[in-house]
């Protein structure tokens, strides 16, 4: 278990290194932004829908507390956003983004949320367009790599890590020896993080019985349900809501899987999963996901939902708050609503120099843009400290379990870069 955490710090700490490498304007002075029109994609509809409307209260969100601020502060901005449903489909996300950028008129977008949807529109929409992008939950390490001339941003860190931090869990279970079957949906989410599973596991000393990639547009997945269950110490299984719909019951008529074995990652999150699948399918399942634990603004913004929004905060529903608020920042810090100018500050007033900021002081942050001072936006899920690749510099997971048919998150925070490692 320590040495699998070692593996996770040693791999942060080249990337931790590039953090708060401007590459901006932002000591350039601020000047009057007016009306910045920001596009929010989000998956209303299709497999990640239970974080679609959440996702989507988050930016509404960011965008009052930024205006309100804005008004505080006498600084000329108001952010109007666009909002389109990506539903969770490549295609529905890229016709999505490109209305947004060629009939409204976006500066930057807030979005999509899935991997397998902001890879394809980052590279044949926005980065062709030179229109920023950022993430909120796009968390496949190839976004890391993409030729996007500065213009790619997320605010969820890359599944380089979370594949590492789902490793040492499950070597805390089931020790670093065991044997486990992966599976998961066939696309740039689910391959991704089955792969860094696979190779911090197997350096670790354990071993894998077999993968089971599978097409989640499948209309029955009885077949890969039988070639997944079956003799293993645990299984390891990356899937969305309404894909598990058809292989959590699959997988129970099986009567060789236990969900008590199972370990996934934050696409399974949904407190509503015990009751849209049955209890059967998820009793007992853990996994991992980042968390606004720890955070510099979580506790903050936990309470300012409960007071404007209430129920649940959806899982990254954190990330698209930060990501509305930071494109409001960059354009505050470069005076201007072109994307161009956006996307050169957004790096900057995430991170060092600076003084830091969270959304609970955005006018004094505003202001500070304005006189044309550096500032070191501290985010409601994490430092952000996005580096010289858009990527965040530090990350914090937690676990959670469906346990007597609940959604329960445990307190546990596993650190990686910033002050963590």
């Amino acid at each position: 278990m320590v040495a699998l955490f070692a593996i996770g710090a040693i791999a942060i700490a080249g990337v931790a290194a590039a953090c708060g490498d401007d590459g901006g304007d932002g000591g350039d002075g601020g000047g009057a932004v007016g009306e910045l029109n920001i596009g929010v994609l989000v998956p209303l509809t299709g497999d990640l829908s239970p974080f679609g409307g959440p996702g989507a209260d988050a930016a509404d969100l960011a965008a009052k507390q930024v205006n309100a601020a804005a008004s505080e502060a006498g600084v000329d901005l108001n952010v109007v956003l666009s909002q389109e449903d990506t539903k969770t489909d490549p295609q529905g996300a890229q016709e999505a983004a490109t209305k947004l950028i060629d009939s409204t008129n976006v500066s930057a977008i807030a979005g999509p949320w899935a991997s397998s949807e902001t890879i394809p529109t980052a590279e044949n929409v926005s980065i062709p367009a030179g229109v920023p992008l950022v993430s909120p939950s796009g968390t496949s390490p190839e976004i890391t790599g993409l030729e996007d001339n500065n213009t790619v941003f997320r605010t969820a860190p890359s599944d380089a890590l979370q594949g590492q931090v789902i490793a040492q869990v499950m070597a805390g279970e089931f020790g670093a020896d065991a044997s486990v079957i992966t599976a998961n949906r066939n696309d740039a989410y689910g391959n991704a993080l089955v792969d860094e599973f696979t190779k911090v596991w197997e350096a670790g000393g354990g071993s894998i019985a077999g993968n089971v990639p599978y097409n989640p547009e499948a209309q029955s997945l009885d077949s890969e349900a039988g070639q997944i269950a079956g003799e293993t110490d645990a299984w390891m299984i990356i899937d969305f809501p309404e894909t598990w719909e058809k292989m959590g019951p699959a997988l129970v008529r099986t009567g060789d899987w236990d969900p008590a074995k199972t370990f996934s990652a934050d696409g399974l999150k949904v407190a509503s999963l015990p009751d849209d699948v049955g209890e059967e399918s998820t009793e007992g399942m853990r996994g991992t996901a980042p968390t606004s634990l720890e955070a510099p603004a979580g506790a903050a913004f936990d309470a300012l939902w409960a007071d404007e929004v209430g129920g649940d905060v959806g899982t990254f529903s954190w990330n698209n708050f930060d990501a509305v608020v930071v494109i409001a920042l960059a354009a505050a810090a470069a005076g201007s609503s072109d994307p161009a100018d956006i996307a050169a500050n957004i790096a900057s007033v995430s991170g060092a120099p600076g003084e830091k900021y969270t959304f609970e002081n955005l006018a004094d942050a505003l202001t500070a843009l304005q006189n044309g001072e550096d500032i070191d936006y501290e985010g409601a899920s994490g430092p952000l400290d996005l580096d010289e690749n858009g990527d965040p510099g530090s990350s914090n997971y937690g676990t959670w379990s469906f346990t007597g048919g609940e959604l329960v998150d445990s307190d546990e925070v596993i650190s990686f870069g910033g002050d963590g490692g």
